[in-house]
């Protein structure tokens, strides 16, 4: 009897189920502190990664952290259509019963961007077989995923703009936009074709998505963001949809100075201002080393930045996510950008962000501080009423000047619509 080959496999089994979950942080999970802080749905914090992590300590991590997530790859032109008759839906497919079972919110990343096919990048590809494979993956994209639950978000577009004008196609294929190809709007703008077409796409195709409007310059950028301005104005004036504004900020530690903090600020308040949502995107602060003085630096730049975010959150959603979720995978992970370390353990910066979301709190009824909205705030409340006690300013939920029926009106809505726990507990 050859029982060798089983021995051997009922040993790698064993192994497998042996093998050590990521380390598990202390404090709660940031996912449930978003979901107990911000029960109104105005911060998002998410995650990025493959189809590939599902399963792995990669994709226990985001699954353990985020309720909110963007698959890097697995929606783009590159992956799903990437020349003539060539399909492929396995990859983003997999995402639809993965976000469920994982009770997940989905940012569509499969934009109109330089992040094209070998195919698209060739320079012997001419515009109009450029503008039919475009045409057949977008509306093929937003057809196939509209709808679906949890897929909430979509960017349309990405890096469409560089050093103040458009993108453009360049000879070989290097970092480039080939859809510019495809032609040009004889308007003052100058509108890349293709972005027109991607917005006229979605808005047919993709209507329960919220749409966005990608880019990886920094806000201080002027004047690659006042093109991009004029762009949504453009849109609108067009009476196409979009819903939001995305920032990449893949940065270096110690980008958070005064003026760079200042323009995200400016650009946040331009966003909200125009009833759009605002989203960090790809998050990344990369560092040189990871001496305690780098690790440091690098958690106080994650923390500006989401400072800023929350400190517009009354103005419109903003959300945060993160390119990398662990230094054991992903781009430029030499530079050790991410939240957790190699060996999937947190990192300075995961825990200044786990009080930094922990700090502030839209639960507007939480009276005793629990982070709960729950029958102890009640009672706190009722005993303000009863005692006719009108200068318990918290609980004057309605600005009347006093606590009184209104107030516990109030209250009752919101305990109603705020579960007495964070839902993400297991």
């Amino acid at each position: 009897m050859h029982r060798t080959p089983t021995i051997l496999l009922l040993i790698a089994s064993l192994a497998s189920a042996c093998i050590a979950a990521p380390p598990v942080p202390t404090g709660p999970r940031l996912r449930e502190i978003v979901a107990a802080n911000y029960p109104n749905g105005n911060v998002l914090v998410g995650a990025t990664t493959g189809e590939w992590a599902f399963g792995t300590d990669q994709g226990v991590l985001m699954d353990r952290e985020f309720s909110y997530v963007t698959p890097e790859n697995d929606f783009k032109q590159s992956t799903i259509h990437p020349y003539p008759g060539k399909w492929s839906w396995s990859k983003p497919d997999a995402w639809v019963s993965h976000i469920l079972a994982n009770r997940q919110i989905l940012r569509v990343h499969g934009p109109i961007s330089p992040q094209a096919s070998s195919w698209a990048l060739d320079d012997a590809r001419t515009a109009a077989e450029l503008e039919q494979n475009m045409r057949e993956f977008f509306t093929a994209l937003c057809q196939r995923y509209n709808g679906r639950p949890g897929f909430k978000y979509l960017d349309v577009i990405n890096e469409v703009v560089i050093n103040g004008w458009w993108h453009t196609d360049k000879p070989g294929t290097g970092w480039e936009c080939p859809w510019f190809k495809i032609g040009q709007e004889n308007n003052r703008l100058r509108t890349p074709l293709y972005i027109i077409y991607a917005f006229e796409i979605a808005a047919e195709h993709a209507k329960d998505f919220r749409l966005v409007l990608n880019h990886h310059e920094s806000p201080a950028r002027q004047a690659s963001w006042n093109l991009l301005k004029d762009l949504v104005y453009e849109l609108m004036d067009r009476g196409l949809p979009i819903h939001g504004v995305g920032w990449q900020a893949h940065v270096n530690a110690g980008w958070d100075t005064t003026a760079n903090l200042a323009a995200l600020s400016a650009l946040i308040d331009w966003t909200h201002t125009m009833g759009l949502d605002f989203h960090v995107t790809e998050q990344g602060v990369h560092i040189p080393d990871q001496t305690p003085a780098s690790l440091d630096l690098q958690a106080r730049t994650y923390r500006r930045i989401v400072e800023v975010l929350l400190q517009h959150r009354r103005g419109g959603l903003v959300a945060w996510n993160t390119w990398h979720i662990s230094d054991a995978h992903g781009w430029q992970t030499e530079e050790f950008p991410s939240l957790f370390d190699t060996a999937y353990a947190p990192k300075p910066a995961y825990y200044v962000l786990q009080s930094l979301l922990s700090e502030h709190s839209d639960l507007l009824c939480d009276f005793n501080l629990d982070q709960q909205v729950n029958p102890l705030d009640l009672a706190y409340l009722a005993s303000r009423w009863l005692h006719e006690d009108p200068i318990f300013e918290p609980a004057d939920l309605n600005a009347s000047g006093r606590v009184d029926a209104p107030d516990l009106a109030l209250f009752h809505q919101q305990y109603n619509n705020v579960p007495p726990s964070a839902p993400d507990n297991d």
